[in-house]
């Protein structure tokens, strides 16, 4: 209800004005969540599904570790990961950026999709994987061809959920994007996002910052829901089209 007020034209198409200025929009944090989003979802998700995969054919000492680190960085705090990526990242490079944000967002989400393809992974039948082997198949080959497209439905479902948490964070995004006022796409530079945006205009004296805040809490909140419901209708379908 607080949200609804702020949508508009201007709020989706134009950057945030300075303090004390009307109007204005979030459309720098938008595409600064765009950018972010993108890498953190374009480098996890191919190592979380590659290590999900080991996860899923290995019962060994070394699965067994990374399971186990997996399991331990999803309970870690965000703000945690917030200053690891400060330190691995801002201060290596010596300046805020966007790339930052994305690896700290990335550490995050590349646990959920581990264990996510690992759980999907291992609901494939087994009777699949050795009627494969008895045709000479080769394990790459049924991995690629058999054991991933099944599981299909549960990868993108663990996919979406990870990029949902991902997106929705703050903390992390706090230590290692420094924000932006202006329209900025080039990732090593400093950028806004909507979660640093909301966090940042809500604390502000100005009414017309408050109520960006508003909406980009909608908004930010719309997306979320959006990605954990589609990801569930999504699999739904899959899962009927593989029947």
């Amino acid at each position: 209800i607080r949200g609804l007020p702020a949508w508009n034209t201007d709020f989706f198409t134009h950057v945030t004005y300075p303090e004390g200025i009307p109007g204005g929009g979030v459309w720098n944090a938008i595409v600064g969540t765009i950018v972010i989003g993108a890498i953190a979802t374009g480098v996890s998700v191919p190592i979380g599904l590659l290590c999900g995969l080991f996860l899923a054919e290995s019962d060994g000492r070394i699965a067994g570790a990374i399971r186990f680190g997996a399991d331990v960085m999803t309970g870690v705090p965000s703000i945690t990961i917030g200053i690891f990526g400060y330190i691995a990242i801002v201060l290596t490079t010596g300046h805020f950026s966007g790339l930052a944000g994305a690896f700290a967002i990335g550490i995050i989400m590349l646990p959920v999709i581990m264990r996510a393809g690992e759980t999907a992974l291992r609901g494939v039948p087994g009777q699949l994987n050795e009627a494969a082997l008895a045709l000479g198949a080769r394990r790459a080959t049924i991995a690629r061809r058999v054991t991933v497209p099944v599981a299909m439905p549960g990868i993108i479902t663990g996919v979406l959920l990870a990029v949902a948490r991902g997106l929705g964070e703050t903390a992390p995004l706090l230590l290692t994007i420094f924000g932006n006022q202006y329209l900025q796409w080039n990732p090593t530079k400093p950028q806004e996002a909507l979660p640093f945006a909301i966090y940042t205009d809500s604390s502000q004296p100005y009414p017309d910052l408050v109520q960006l805040a508003w909406g980009a809490a909608l908004l930010l909140l719309v997306v979320v829901l959006t990605l954990s419901v589609g990801s569930r209708v999504l699999a739904a379908l899959l899962q009927r089209e593989k029947r």
